[in-house]
């Protein structure tokens, strides 16, 4: 990024600012995303915004706008009727299996009945569990099994199991409805890329997903249907499934804002929309360790200790350029130290920005999101349950 474009917003910042750290989405790269992502999408592939990397409703609306669709993925009960009430349309798919304590307290509670949920299940024992409970309940539960497609997180990985599930769902049509598959490739991205790692396991992963599918028509064709939901991806292969996949519904979310943990050779298109911005304290004209400043007097002293509001972020300090925290004074989410090379004219009540390494994990730790805009901020309120 430029330096122009930190010093504007710092301007605005100070004009406009709560003078409190203060998370910030910048709404034109955010839209750029959505339209690049919106053009790279096939037709066979329905995408669905992975709530929790995107939560804050005013992003999850211009999303769903953009993109035209309400497949939401939650992985948090109590967000699944609010989400429903704001989005009438709204198929969830949950992005883990549920404890059945958390499902039970659920429909305790819960107060719609038009929910179109479809439950996670791992293993024939949660699948029994939820049997009972819909049974209980006098419920039809729309049940998705999770594969193992070569993450090794859990779900089916053999082919007795994959029918034994599918032979319970099958006796049982009054309390379950097999609704489809759910296999998470996140493992791709993340081996070495040498002797074509990361394009083999992908091809595997495929493969692996072709395989169950096959498995449902040749051995259960009664539960075989069009509308069957065969999710997939996340941000990190969203560009292998938009070039070939075994799914035809694509869940992600993070890349939309593009934190740093997504700055992938494939995603070079999205730009990074995630900020934090956070208020100078305090400018000290050189880095003193306590204890040790003796030692220090004779070291040459290149940079300035600069003291911010909060710190200890799951972000990385990207203006002024070159800022980072000190490895011997430690890390405070209090007043964090950071410094700053002495080039870099810095005041107190100037901002330090940061860009978030996942926006998952951030976005819950604000009350609102800013959205940046024309130079104006407008809060959006985040999801922090």
């Amino acid at each position: 990024m430029s330096v122009h474009y930190f010093q504007k917003m710092t301007q605005h910042l100070q004009q406009q600012g709560t003078g409190l750290p203060q998370l910030i989405v910048d709404v034109e790269r955010f839209q750029q995303n959505l339209n690049f992502v919106a053009a790279q999408l096939p037709a066979q592939l329905q995408p669905r915004l992975v709530v929790k990397s995107l939560a804050c409703l005013n992003l999850l609306q211009q999303a769903s706008q953009h993109l035209n669709t309400q497949r939401f993925m939650l992985f948090h009960l109590p967000q699944i009727d609010y989400i429903a009430q704001q989005f009438p349309q709204a198929d969830v798919l949950l992005g883990k299996p549920m404890p059945l304590r958390a499902v039970e307290h659920f429909y305790q509670q819960v107060q719609s009945s038009h929910l179109n949920i479809q439950w996670l299940i791992d293993q024939p024992e949660r699948l029994q569990q939820y049997l009972n409970l819909a049974q209980r309940f006098q419920l039809c539960l729309k049940i998705n099994i999770e594969i193992d497609i070569g993450l090794h997180r859990g779900g089916v990985q053999d082919h007795a199991t994959f029918v034994q599930m599918l032979e319970l769902i099958q006796q049982h049509p009054e309390h379950l409805k097999f609704s489809g598959l759910m296999g998470y490739d996140a493992h791709v991205t993340k081996l070495p890329n040498v002797f074509q790692l990361q394009a083999k396991a992908y091809q595997d992963s495929q493969q692996q997903y072709r395989h169950y599918k096959q498995l449902i028509q040749d051995h259960f064709p009664e539960l075989w249907h069009d509308n069957l939901c065969f999710n997939g991806g996340g941000s990190l292969t969203f560009m292998q499934h938009c070039q070939h996949s075994e799914c035809n519904d694509l869940a992600f979310g993070s890349m939309l804002l593009k934190p740093s943990d997504f700055d992938l050779k494939i995603l070079s298109d999205l730009q990074s929309a995630l900020w934090i911005a956070t208020p100078v304290l305090k400018v000290l004209a050189a880095v003193l360790v306590p204890g040790l400043d003796r030692l220090q007097s004779y070291l040459p002293q290149s940079n300035q200790a600069v003291f911010v509001y909060g710190g200890y972020w799951m972000a990385d300090y990207v203006y002024p350029e070159s800022s980072h925290p000190h490895a011997l004074y430690g890390r405070s989410s209090n007043q964090e130290l950071i410094q700053v090379p002495k080039q870099h004219r810095i005041q107190i009540d100037d901002y330090v920005f940061l860009r978030p390494q996942q926006s998952e994990a951030v976005l819950p730790q604000f009350e609102a999101v800013y959205a940046y805009q024309h130079g104006q901020f407008t809060p959006w309120a985040t999801f922090r349950e």
